[in-house]
């Protein structure tokens, strides 16, 4: 059950946003509901967005980067299927919104962002809320994590125009991977479950995110 703090001015928006863009759709995973029903999305958010964090929209955070509607945060999440045993790879910090989602629902989150000052200003945020669980890289998120880590579960929080390999390589066996697939203007909402030598394929909603830039994803602008 979501409880909600009296004295929270953002709480009718938290509940609003879990009653009716969350739970009023096809958001079922109780666990999910709960830590989306408490955690203060303004945190992640500069002062002047702060009065959009529970809106059900993406929200600018810099450098051409957004912290994704909430409803598609809830989503992503609930198809990992988290049990709170799990390993975590997530690809694009971002403003550490959906990081700090998944800290509170798995054993541990290794996360990858390309921009320093984001990776910096999550850190920040995540340690302000007293989340510990977390491992920070900035580089190259298309390649995966740095060292050579299996993982049951990894999320990509931006477009890729095809499944990346270093991502499939560290994928454990059994383990699901959520990510965005398609091209700079319209991708596709995929999961993927290792099963041996064969992958369980599910394409769940069509999306739109900024696009995942590196060796395995897209190239830089010119």
């Amino acid at each position: 059950m979501v409880t909600f703090d009296p004295i929270d001015r953002y709480a009718p928006q938290r509940e609003y946003m879990i009653r009716h863009d969350l739970r009023g759709r096809d958001i079922r995973d109780a666990r999910v509901l709960e830590v989306m029903g408490q955690l203060p999305r303004e945190n992640f958010l500069a002062p002047q967005y702060q009065s959009a964090a529970y809106e059900d929209n993406p929200v600018p955070i810099g450098l051409g980067q957004t912290i994704s509607q909430p409803y598609m945060v809830a989503l992503m999440t609930q198809c990992l299927r988290l049990v709170g045993t799990e390993q975590v790879l997530e690809i694009g910090t971002g403003s550490g919104y959906q990081t700090a989602i998944l800290a509170k629902l798995c054993k541990k989150v290794y996360t990858v962002e390309r921009f320093d000052e984001l990776s910096v200003r999550a850190q920040s945020v995540l340690s302000s809320l007293a989340i510990h669980n977390v491992e920070y890289a900035v580089g190259d998120g298309s390649c995966g994590w740095q060292s050579p880590l299996l993982f049951e579960r990894i999320i990509v929080t931006a477009a890729v125009p095809r499944l990346p390999e270093p991502l499939v390589m560290q994928l454990q066996e059994e383990g699901i991977l959520v990510v965005p697939v398609g091209d700079d203007y319209s991708q596709t909402l995929m999961t993927y479950q290792k099963k041996g030598p064969q992958w369980i394929e599910s394409d769940v909603c069509g999306c739109r995110f900024v696009k995942l830039i590196g060796k395995y994803g897209f190239p830089p602008s010119e």
